[in-house]
């Protein structure tokens, strides 16, 4: 088995319902839960004049390799009504894997860890709740280092 970290969130519709179904898919589709972070809501961050958006950060075991886990992901997405009409714009689901065991892949439609992640604290809040002393595999810092040193201004609060 493999651990992945993933982030869920979306600013549209009923959005903890929301993310119930989306952990459920993951569940079912991806492997198995096996801690969630609190929700959190946020603001938007890259495109502001929006809905704030709940996140929360799901730790899987997973059988799946890293590319079969993000179109598993993207079919959730697009099951549950996902819309890619904008950068940064509303939606109802989006789904980004984090990290994946210690790999670090860069394909023409992958790149893990996530490169953003370190640049905001609405995937570092709830990333660092759960495993604040993993330690990323590019900064080698631990993800509690990263939100400490994170320079995103939008506030991030527990739902």
């Amino acid at each position: 088995m493999n651990r992945a970290y993933l982030l869920i969130g979306g600013n549209m519709g009923n959005r903890e319902a929301l993310l119930h179904t989306a952990a459920s898919a993951i569940a079912t589709r991806c492997g198995i839960i096996c801690r969630q972070s609190a929700v959190y809501e946020t603001e938007a961050w890259g495109k502001e004049d929006q809905p704030a958006f709940l996140n929360q950060v799901l730790e899987l075991d997973t059988g799946l390799e890293p590319e079969a886990l993000l179109a598993a992901v993207l079919h959730i997405e697009q099951d549950m009504g996902r819309e890619r009409l904008e950068q940064y714009g509303p939606r109802l689901m989006d789904i980004d894997i984090l990290l994946y065991n210690d790999a670090i892949v860069h394909t023409p439609t992958l790149t893990i860890p996530h490169p953003h992640m370190a640049a905001r604290r609405f995937v570092l809040v709830p990333l660092a709740q759960l495993v604040p002393g993993l330690v990323h595999p590019i900064h080698h810092i631990s993800i509690q280092q990263m939100l400490e040193q994170c320079t995103d201004p939008l506030h991030v609060y527990k739902w």
